[in-house]
C-alpha cells in the first residue's frame, strides 16, 4: 500500500469520532483546482518519500486505544491495488474505516462493501453532468459515477457526499449537480479556498472566482430540504 503522509490526529475527518488520517498518493482525476497536485501529478509523485505500510501499522497497534478509526484519502485511494488487503490490516486493530472518494471506481467500493470493510464512505461530487470532465480535469464515465452514487446510498453503513465551490461552479450547477442524490443521507458544500504555501493542479485556477461562503450559505438553504443533514463547511 503506498502512502504519502499521515495525520496522527484529527477531530473534523471523521464525524464524531477521532481518527488518524492517511494519504495515498496518484489519482486518475486531474481537477485544476485540486490543492494536493503532490499526490496528483506524477512528476511530484515521483519525489515524495513514501512512509512504509508497516510504519503505519506500528503507530495505529501504539494508539489504538485513543484512536476511534482511520481515515484513507488521496490522491484517489480505490486505485490502489492492495488497498482492500491494507483495510483488512486495520479492520483486524478493531479501529472504523472512512474512505474518501471521487466515486469512479464503483468495482472497488462494491468489493469493500461486500466484505464489510467500510463503516463511512465521503464522495465528491465535482458538479452537474454536463461539466464533470471540465471539473475533473479527464473523461469521466458518469455511469460509475451514478452506480457509486446509488452503492453509497443503499449499501454504505453511513456516508456523505459533498461538492467543493471550485472556480467557475455556480449555485445553477450546484442544483443541478444534487439532483442525482436528492434524499441523501447527507450533504455538504465545502467553500473553495486558495492555498497560500501548495500549487494547484493547474496553478491558472488561483485566479479563477469562486463562490463565497455567503452564497454557499444560501444556496443551502434553497437545498436542505433533500438531506436529512449537511451544511457548509
Amino acid at each position: 500500500m503506498k502512502i504519502a503522509q499521515i495525520l496522527p490526529t484529527t477531530l473534523i475527518d471523521y464525524p464524531g469520532k477521532v481518527a488518524a488520517l492517511i494519504y495515498t498518493p496518484i489519482c486518475n482525476f486531474r481537477c485544476p483546482f485540486c490543492h494536493n497536485s503532490e499526490l496528483v501529478l506524477p512528476e511530484k509523485i515521483r519525489k515524495l518519500k513514501l512512509i512504509p505500510e508497516n510504519d503505519i501499522l506500528y503507530f495505529l497497534r501504539e494508539r489504538c486505544g485513543f484512536l476511534d478509526g482511520l481515515v484513507i484519502t488521496g490522491g484517489e485511494p480505490t486505485v490502489q491495488p492492495d488497498l482492500l488487503r491494507f483495510i483488512e490490516k486495520i479492520k483486524g486493530l478493531g479501529l472504523l474505516v472512512k474512505l474518501d472518494t471521487n466515486g469512479s471506481r464503483p468495482e472497488v467500493l462494491e468489493e469493500l462493501l461486500d466484505a464489510h470493510l467500510l463503516d463511512y464512505i465521503a464522495m465528491d461530487l465535482k458538479g452537474p453532468a454536463a461539466r464533470y470532465d471540465e471539473m475533473a480535469g479527464v473523461h469521466v464515465d458518469m455511469a460509475a459515477i451514478t452506480r457509486s452514487i446509488r452503492l453509497i446510498i443503499e449499501r454504505a453503513p453511513d456516508y456523505e457526499f459533498r461538492t467543493t465551490s471550485a472556480p467557475t461552479i455556480t449555485a445553477k450547477d450546484i442544483k443541478e449537480a444534487v439532483s442525482p442524490i436528492a434524499g441523501a443521507k447527507r450533504y455538504f458544500l465545502q467553500q473553495f479556498v486558495i492555498p497560500t504555501n501548495k500549487d494547484l493542479v493547474d496553478p491558472a485556477w488561483n485566479q479563477k472566482t469562486a463562490l463565497s461562503e455567503g452564497e454557499l450559505r444560501a444556496l443551502w438553504k434553497r437545498i436542505k430540504g433533500n438531506f436529512t443533514e449537511g451544511g457548509v463547511r
